[in-house]
C-alpha cells in the first residue's frame, strides 16, 4: 500500500454486541486477517483488523487513527488489541483517542531501547548511523537514522487503561521494560513464563486466548469515556 492510499479494505468479524468493537493491530510480518483467529476469545466484541502497510512510525500511526477515526463513529466502545510492534504503532497513534481499554501480546514498550540493542549487535555507532542514514546489519536488520530521529521525538505517551501479555522468554521486550511501563502507568500483567515473543505452539496459544477471554471479560470503568 502506498503512504498516501487510504487502507485496502476491513476485515470486520460480527460478534454478538454490535456496540462494541476491538482494532487488531498486527506486528511486524503479521496481517490484519489475523482478526478473524482472535474472534471465538473476544466475548462477542467485533474484531476489525487494521491492514496499516508500512512499517515507517510516522505512515503506520497516520493510517491506524484514520482507522480508528472511522470505526469509532460506528461503535459506543472501541477497544485495542495489538501484537508485539503494532502495540507500539497504537500508542503512537491513538493516545489521545477515546479507547476503552487496550490488550498488548508481547509489546514492544521501549523502541528507543530496541534500537540501541540492535546497534550494539551490530557495532553500529550513532555517528556512523547518522552519517550513512541507512545500514543493513549482518543479520538483515534495517538501522535508520530517521527511525531512530522520529523515536526520539515522539516519546510515549500512554494513559489508555492496559492488558498485557508478556513471555518468559521474550528476546525483544526485555522483563525489566514490562515492569517499568507496569509500575508507571495504568497496566496489568500477566506473564507466560515458558512463552516466547511469538505465541505459536499449541500450548501457547491456549495460554493466549484464555487470557483474551478474561481480560476481554472485564468491565470498564464506569467513566473511561472522555468528555
Amino acid at each position: 500500500m502506498n503512504g498516501g492510499e487510504s487502507p485496502s479494505f476491513i476485515i470486520l468479524v460480527e460478534g454478538t454486541e454490535m456496540n462494541r468493537s476491538i482494532i487488531y493491530v498486527h506486528g511486524m510480518g503479521g496481517s490484519h486477517l489475523e482478526a478473524d483467529s482472535y474472534m471465538g476469545s473476544c466475548n462477542g466484541l467485533d474484531v476489525i483488523g487494521v491492514d496499516y502497510g508500512s512499517y515507517v512510525p510516522s505512515e503506520a500511526a497516520r493510517v491506524i487513527r484514520s482507522f480508528y477515526d472511522d470505526i469509532h463513529v460506528r461503535y459506543d466502545d472501541v477497544y485495542v488489541l495489538a501484537n508485539s510492534i503494532g502495540a507500539y504503532f497504537s500508542m503512537i497513534a491513538l493516545d489521545d483517542c477515546d479507547v476503552a481499554k487496550a490488550f498488548f501480546i508481547s509489546p514492544v514498550l521501549d523502541m528507543k531501547r530496541v534500537i540501541s540493542d540492535m546497534m550494539k549487535r551490530s557495532g553500529v555507532s550513532e555517528d556512523e548511523l547518522k552519517e550513512k542514514s541507512e545500514i543493513v546489519t549482518s543479520s538483515g536488520e534495517v538501522l535508520s537514522w530517521e527511525y531512530l530521529s522520529f523515536v526520539r521525538s515522539n516519546p510515549i505517551k500512554w494513559r489508555v487503561p492496559t492488558e498485557i501479555l508478556y513471555a518468559g522468554n521474550d528476546s525483544i521486550t526485555s522483563r525489566e521494560t514490562v515492569n517499568e511501563f507496569v509500575r508507571t502507568h495504568d497496566a496489568g500483567l500477566t506473564v507466560m513464563e515458558n512463552g516466547e515473543h511469538w505465541f505459536h505452539t499449541e500450548e501457547q496459544l491456549t495460554f493466549l486466548n484464555e487470557w483474551l477471554k478474561k481480560v476481554t471479560a472485564q468491565p470498564l470503568p464506569v467513566d473511561h469515556r472522555q468528555p
